[in-house]
C-alpha cells in the first residue's frame, strides 16, 4: 500500500468535507454521499485517500463498512503544526 500524504490528502474541499462529517459521527459511503452533489463512487475514492493517509479507519458491520476518524493521523498533523508555534518565534 502507498502511504498518501496526509497534506494532499486535506488538500480537497470534498475530503475535508468528509472529515468534517465522520468528525460528528461514523458513517458508511452512501450515507456521505448523500450529502455531496457528486457520485458515490467519487465519494469512495475520496474515502481511499483518506484512508491511505491514515486519516480515516474503517470497520465493518454486515455488508456495510463503516468509516471514522484515525485520531492518529492528526496527531501528526498537528506534531508538524505546532512547530509553527513554538515560543521561541
Amino acid at each position: 500500500m502507498v502511504q498518501t500524504d496526509a497534506y494532499m490528502a486535506i488538500a480537497d474541499a470534498n475530503r475535508r468535507f468528509l472529515l468534517e462529517e465522520l468528525r460528528r459521527a461514523p458513517s458508511t459511503v452512501n450515507a456521505l454521499a448523500a450529502l455531496l452533489p457528486i457520485s458515490r463512487p467519487a465519494v469512495s475514492q475520496h474515502l481511499k485517500i483518506l484512508l491511505d493517509a491514515g486519516l480515516l479507519k474503517v470497520r465493518s458491520e454486515g455488508t456495510k463498512r463503516i468509516y471514522s476518524v484515525d485520531k492518529s493521523g492528526f496527531l501528526r498533523l498537528n506534531i508538524w503544526l505546532d512547530q509553527f508555534w513554538d515560543e521561541g518565534n
